[in-house]
C-alpha cells in the first residue's frame, strides 16, 4: 500500500514524459487531444494544473452540447405567428377590481410562503465600466443605493404588506427566500457585498447564492480552445444556465422543502424592477400557468429587443431576438388592435411555477441545445475568435404547456442599465431619470409639492423602497409638504 505523503509524487512522475494514457484516450474519443499538444513544454506543477482541468470536465455532456448545437444552427425554425390576443392581460384591459383582487392573491401566496424570488447576477459592470458585479452599482441616485440594495428593500417592504394583509401573519413572520445566481466572476465579490452591508436588512439565512456553470469555448470545428497552454478557455453558460445550475446544486429540492411553489425571476440590471410583485403573482396564479412574462408595448418596429411570438401553428410561445425578426413582419400592424402585429417586448421578468423549472432543467439538459456566440476568445495566440456556447432565460418557454402575459408600463417597471454614462441608451443616469420621474408623480399624487433649482425633468424626488412599493401609502408622508428635488423620501 502507498504511503498518502508520496500518492501525488508517484501519480505526478507516472505522466511526467507524458499525459496520462486513460484521460488521452478519452480526449481522443472526442476529438479533444488538442488539449494536451503542448505537454512537452510544460513545467511539472503545469502539468498536474493541466490534468485537473482536463478530468473536471464533463467530456460525455460537452461533446453532446457542442455537437447538438453545432447541428441545430441553420436548420429551419418553425414560422412564427403573433402571440394570441387570448394569451396576453394588457393595461386597458385590466379593471381595478381585476388589479386589486390579483394583488390580494398574491400577498396572500407571499404570506403562506409560496413565492421565492430568483436573481440572475453572474455578469460584471463590464460596460459600465465597473469589474464589480453589476448589483453593486450606483446609479446616482440620493440615496446613493446600490441596485442590489433597491432590491432587496422591496423584498423587505412586500414582507411587510404581506403580513399587514393577513390577519395570521405577524411582523417580521412573513419571509421571501432570495436566491442570487452569480458566475464564478462575481460570486465572491457579491457575498462580501451583501456580508459588508448585512443583507440590507434580510435575514442571511434567507439569501441562497448558488453559481452558474461555465462551458469551454470552441473553434469553429468544435475543438477546445486554450487559454494557457495548461487551462481551457471558458465562459458563463448564459442566464439560461440557471436551469441546470439549480438542478445540479439541488436547489429544486430546497424550494420543494421550504414549500415553495412559484418563482419570479428576473435580471439585476433593472433599477425599477418589481421584485415579488403580489399583483403578477396573482395574475399567475389566477390564469393557472405553468410560465408567465410581463412584457413591454415595443416603441417602434426597429427597436433591439427581443419579442414574443408562438412558434408554429398552435405552438408554443417563445422568443425572437430582434435579429432574427424580418423587417417586414417587424413593421407590420395588427388591422383590429392597431398594435404592431409582432409588439410584446421581452424584458427579463419572469414567474414559474417550481413543477415547471424541475421540467424545464430536465428537458434542456436532454436536448443539449446551446446558441451559439461569435466572440473573441483569449487563448494562446492572442484574442481568436471562437464559439461561446449558452443558454437564455426564455428557452425555457417552448416546453410550457400554458405561458401568459402581463403588459406593464415600460416608464414604471422598466429602467435598464446596461451601457456606460454617454452611450445613447440604458445607462445609468438613464435610469435614475426614470425612477426620480415615476417617485415624482407618485408624491405628487399623494398630496405632496416639489421645488426645484434645475429643470425638472433632469431631476425629480426618489422614495425609498421602504416607504412604498408602488405608489400606495405615501399620503402620511407628503400630504401637504413641500420636497425639493433631487432627495430622497424616507421614513
Amino acid at each position: 500500500m502507498r504511503e498518502p505523503q508520496g500518492a501525488v509524487g508517484i501519480e505526478s512522475n507516472n505522466y511526467a514524459t507524458s499525459p496520462p494514457q486513460a484521460l488521452l484516450e478519452r480526449l481522443k474519443d472526442y476529438g479533444q487531444e488538442d488539449a494536451f499538444a503542448l505537454w512537452d513544454e510544460l513545467s511539472p506543477e503545469e502539468r498536474d494544473l493541466l490534468v485537473k482541468e482536463i478530468e473536471n470536465l464533463d467530456l460525455p455532456r460537452i461533446d453532446r452540447i457542442i455537437r447538438c448545437s453545432v447541428q441545430s444552427q441553420g436548420l429551419p425554425a418553425a414560422a412564427i405567428e403573433p402571440v394570441p390576443e387570448s394569451s396576453v392581460s394588457t393595461v386597458e384591459e385590466r379593471t381595478l377590481e381585476q388589479r386589486e383582487r390579483w394583488w390580494k392573491m398574491g400577498l396572500k401566496a407571499i404570506s403562506d410562503g409560496k413565492l421565492a424570488v430568483l436573481l440572475l447576477s453572474g455578469g460584471q459592470g463590464t460596460r459600465l465600466g465597473s469589474s464589480d458585479p453589476k448589483g453593486c452599482f450606483n446609479i446616482g441616485l440620493p440615496s446613493g443605493k446600490s441596485l442590489f440594495q433597491l432590491q432587496a428593500e422591496r423584498i423587505l417592504c412586500v414582507q411587510r404588506l404581506a403580513a399587514q394583509a393577513t390577519s395570521e401573519a405577524s411582523a417580521g413572520s412573513v419571509q421571501i427566500h432570495w436566491y442570487i445566481m452569480t458566475s464564478p466572476f462575481t460570486d465572491d465579490a457579491t457575498r462580501k457585498f451583501f456580508e459588508s452591508h448585512k443583507f440590507f436588512g434580510l435575514e442571511a439565512d434567507q439569501v441562497t447564492f448558488f453559481q452558474q456553470g461555465t462551458i469551454p469555448c470552441v473553434s469553429k470545428d468544435g475543438r477546445f480552445i486554450m487559454e494557457t497552454p495548461y487551462k481551457v478557455s471558458k465562459a458563463p453558460d448564459g442566464n439560461g444556465g440557471v436551469y441546470s445550475a439549480l438542478k445540479s446544486s439541488r436547489l429544486l429540492e430546497d424550494m420543494a422543502t421550504r414549500g415553495i411553489k412559484y418563482l419570479d425571476c428576473y435580471g439585476v440590471d433593472n433599477a425599477l424592477v418589481r421584485v415579488a410583485d403580489p399583483t403578477f403573482l396573482g395574475y399567475f396564479i389566477d390564469k393557472g400557468v405553468a410560465a408567465a412574462a410581463k412584457v413591454v408595448r415595443k416603441a417602434y418596429p426597429q427597436e433591439k429587443v427581443g419579442v414574443f411570438v408562438r412558434r408554429g401553428k398552435g405552438g408554443p410561445l417563445t422568443v425572437v431576438e430582434y435579429s432574427e425578426l424580418d423587417s417586414s413582419l417587424a413593421s407590420a400592424i395588427n388591422q383590429q388592435t392597431g398594435r404592431l402585429r409582432f409588439c410584446w417586448s421581452n424584458v427579463c421578468l419572469h414567474m414559474f411555477s417550481l413543477d415547471f423549472l424541475n421540467q424545464v432543467a430536465n428537458g434542456l439538459e436532454k436536448d443539449s441545445i446551446y446558441h451559439l456566440a461569435e466572440k473573441k476568445i483569449p487563448s494562446i495566440h492572442g484574442h481568436t475568435m471562437g464559439l461561446k456556447l449558452e443558454q437564455f432565460i426564455f428557452d425555457a418557454f417552448p416546453y410550457a404547456p400554458s405561458t401568459a402575459l402581463f403588459e406593464v408600463i415600460r416608464e414604471e417597471e422598466f429602467a435598464p442599465v446596461k451601457n456606460a454614462n454617454g452611450s445613447n441608451f440604458d445607462t445609468p443616469d438613464s435610469a435614475r431619470l426614470l425612477v426620480l420621474r415615476l417617485h415624482s408623480r407618485w408624491v405628487v399624487a399623494a398630496g405632496g409639492f416639489l421645488t426645484h433649482s434645475v429643470p425638472l425633468y433632469a431631476t425629480g424626488v426618489e422614495v425609498s423602497p421602504l416607504c412604498s412599493y408602488a405608489g400606495e401609502n405615501l399620503e402620511a408622508i407628503c400630504r401637504g409638504r413641500t420636497f425639493h428635488a433631487p432627495c430622497e423620501i424616507s421614513f
